[in-house]
């Protein structure tokens, strides 16, 4: 660094500006580069669809395509056999995602960039690594995978994050909770309220005993907290756990409360290892309450209130959230990771080892 840098504040600010343009710069370059790149790769694919489909021609047709392509364009690497099979899958998936007959020689700009489809445009902003694995797992299903790209947007998902969730069902979990949101708010707010929820929720990040309680499942979650948040959802912020609030006279304890920065609203979230009981709703609606007046401001929505049971009957959890004036969803959960009783009974405990440890 030179002297001036460290002597004017003037001129280090100018040059951390320099620098943050810079990256800025970089972002929008790339990303400009992906988009063509998979713009041309869509327009490829359709090629390579009408063509098979036109003659006739199997699967040998893209050893052909990729030899003729590789001796034209020898620098270029992104014309494998199995790439091309990506690129037709690519298009038959979306294939109404780009549709510009009159733009096709010219240079596309935001200008002239075609309308029809423009929901569908969304596939271009992300990686053709991340594609790739969407195409796979969403095979025919384009909504399923539409939902997955915008995820991923949202979120800034790496390939590792976004195979996990679609290894978790994400797709045909969210927004399923029984809930009675579309009675107890606004239109305005309710779709998006039911957005956030699952069922079930998957906590197969856990590994606990047989048998185990309430008390030990929140403990795992708050230990993982970290694999909770991301398991309920975006937006969602830890606000603790046993949380106190005063109802009269008497002190009560929510299991945990999150705020959700989409919604901006409180979430109080009870957990129940059990099946679900109708006077669970009732425990939930008085906490909801609570909050609402001891805890959100003007600037917050309506605190929400989810519950989530190892089990539950749908009809009577249906039936709970419409006796209720306070917006509830009811959700179960899943969890695999158990220890066998005997086999948790014959692990060491840590005093054991320490004492070992110190034979």
């Amino acid at each position: 660094m030179s002297e001036l840098i460290k002597a004017d504040n003037e001129y280090k600010e100018w040059i951390a500006g320099i620098s943050t343009d810079f990256r800025r710069s970089q972002i929008r370059a790339s990303m400009k580069i992906n988009d063509e790149m998979l713009r041309f790769y869509w327009k490829l694919g359709k090629g390579i669809s009408s063509m098979s489909e036109q003659f006739g021609y199997g699967t040998g047709f893209y050893k052909t395509v990729s030899d003729d392509l590789k001796s034209i364009l020898p620098d270029v690497k992104s014309f494998s056999p199995t790439n091309l099979k990506y690129m037709r899958y690519f298009y038959e998936m979306y294939p109404d995602a780009v549709i510009c007959p009159q733009v096709e020689d010219e240079l596309i700009t935001d200008a002239n960039r075609p309308q029809v489809g423009d929901d569908l445009q969304i596939i271009f902003r992300i990686p053709w690594g991340h594609n790739k694995i969407i195409l796979d797992k969403c095979k025919g299903n384009s909504a399923k995978a539409l939902f997955y790209i915008r995820k991923t947007i949202e979120n800034n998902w790496s390939r590792d994050v976004l195979l996990n969730f679609l290894g978790t069902d994400l797709y045909e979990r969210q927004g399923k909770a029984i809930t009675n949101f579309t009675n107890t708010l606004p239109i305005e707010q309710s779709d998006l309220a039911q957005a956030i929820t699952k069922d079930p929720y998957n906590f197969d990040f856990l590994t606990l005993r047989e048998r185990y309680d309430e008390k030990e499942l929140k403990d795992a979650l708050i230990e993982k907290v970290n694999n909770f948040l991301m398991e309920l959802g975006t937006g969602f912020a830890y606000m603790g756990r046993e949380v106190r609030i005063e109802v009269g006279d008497t002190e009560k304890f929510i299991d945990m409360l999150f705020y959700n920065t989409q919604r901006h609203c409180y979430v109080v979230v009870e957990i129940k290892t059990g099946k679900f009981d109708s006077s669970y709703a009732g425990q939930l609606g008085t906490y909801v309450v609570a909050v609402n007046h001891q805890m959100k401001t003007e600037a917050d929505n309506p605190t929400l209130g989810l519950l989530i049971c190892k089990d539950m009957d749908k009809v009577e959890a249906q039936y709970a959230l419409e006796s209720t004036s306070q917006p509830l969803g009811i959700s179960s959960y899943e969890l695999s990771k158990l220890i066998p009783e005997e086999f948790k009974g014959s692990m060491p405990t840590i005093e054991e080892i320490e004492a070992e440890l110190n034979e």
